[in-house]
């Protein structure tokens, strides 16, 4: 089904893990460190949020979060063995902000069902190599608006949050500034993410709210419906593929690495398809990620894939202890998790509106979507961010496509 076939360059398995050993370094191991923890913060309180918008139960909710963490750690250690290429695994943290919009509009099993069509979507265009042709069908700048427009509720929270909780925001948000002005190998969101939680340990008693007893994650019964393929799976492949799967490829080749793009694509299609039939919405290539542990802070070059592999494993024990992480996450206060997913979506709110309006051809399609898309309204029982990209995407092949005609002649 599209999944990579392992080379055999006639080592026996103990020296090809003696060899993996060995190429354990100091700046790899720190590269993964700091990659998983980025998908351990603000995409986890992010997917809390939309279960909570979606009144998931609390074995739908640990299902979820084991679910993305555990196979997407399973891809990240997977891939980067075979390839000897730094491909780290998650899941789609402006994904899981898209459901936050739909969740509490479908059932559960609809929920489940969308998931599935959208892995097979993905596993789709992988092997038959439509990857860019599917993304440039819409243009880029209205996917990056669509995408800006999502993020900024998430972002604009950050001043209501930080006036709520002074010390606490106040400490994060200068972190963010320092780190960003004078620490340029580390990332300022983690500086924020440590310093707010620094913060909120010494100036409140935070305890978890219950407890809950640990359960064997189980199957999800997927339900399918025409609606769910257009308003759900077709909006969240596009996320995937244009949001971590271009980006996460293009951080490969940057590095001069030969990334086997078909394979990519299809083996996250894949695992998302296995990810959604125990609740969660994806396991794919993570592009933010794997630009860390691609990038030349991880060490010699033909060391890096080891960075993605410490990620992925760090990442699979996050999702096993998924049910004791939850209650501890659910009983932070709702300012505190508005200020985490905001700072965690800064850099995603940048590059989508630089992407978006720095060019000159669609700007009327991009402004539509980014409107659009923050309206947040619904309509016939879908979702803000679908009727941006549909609003982008037909006024850029009619209106500025005719435009763009006009002024060549």
């Amino acid at each position: 089904m599209g999944l990579p076939k392992e080379r055999h360059n006639g080592y026996s398995q103990a020296e090809q893990m003696g060899s993996f050993i060995r190429d354990l370094t100091a700046e790899n191991i720190s590269s993964g460190i700091i990659a998983s923890t980025l998908v351990m913060t603000g995409p986890a309180l992010i997917i809390l949020q939309a279960a909570s918008a979606g009144r998931f139960t609390d074995q739908q909710t640990i299902n979820w979060m084991f679910a993305v963490y555990f196979f997407g750690g399973v891809y990240s250690i997977l891939m980067p063995l075979l390839y000897r290429i730094p491909i780290t695994g998650g899941h789609s943290i402006t994904g899981a902000a898209f459901l936050a919009t739909v969740t509490a509009q479908y059932s559960y099993p609809e929920l489940i069902g969308g998931y599935v069509m959208s892995g097979l979507l993905i596993f789709l265009v992988g092997i038959s190599g439509l990857f860019t042709k599917i993304i440039g069908w819409v243009p880029k700048e209205v996917i990056a608006s669509m995408l800006g427009g999502l993020v900024a509720g998430y972002v604009v929270k950050l001043v209501p949050a930080i006036q709520e909780m002074p010390v606490v925001g106040g400490a994060a948000l200068i972190s963010f500034l320092l780190f960003t002005r004078y620490v340029k190998k580390f990332p300022p969101v983690l500086a924020a993410v440590a310093a707010a939680f620094a913060a909120l340990f010494l100036t409140a008693d935070v305890h978890p709210a219950k407890e809950i007893a640990y359960f064997l994650p189980s199957l999800q019964i997927p339900e399918f419906s025409w609606m769910g393929l257009v308003t759900i799976a077709l909006p969240l492949a596009m996320l995937i593929l244009s949001n971590d799967a271009a980006p996460g490829i293009g951080a490969l080749e940057s590095e001069d690495f030969k990334p086997p793009i078909r394979k990519i694509v299809s083996s996250s299609g894949v695992f998302s398809v296995i990810t959604s039939f125990f609740g969660g919405q994806c396991a794919n290539i993570a592009g933010m990620m794997s630009a860390i542990c691609a990038g030349p802070d991880s060490g010699p070059r033909e060391k890096r894939y080891m960075g993605a592999v410490v990620s992925g494993v760090i990442t699979i024990v996050f999702g096993i202890f998924a049910w004791k992480i939850v209650p501890f996450i659910q009983s932070l206060p709702q300012a505190f998790v508005s200020l985490l997913a905001g700072f965690a979506l800064i850099g995603v709110l940048h590059s989508s509106l630089q992407t978006g309006f720095s060019g000159n051809r669609y700007r009327l399609s991009a402004l539509a979507a980014f409107i659009v898309t923050l309206s947040g309204v619904s309509f016939l029982h879908i979702s803000a961010p679908v009727w941006g990209l549909v609003a982008g995407a037909v006024l850029a092949r009619t209106i500025e496509r005719q435009l763009d005609s006009l002024s060549e002649k």
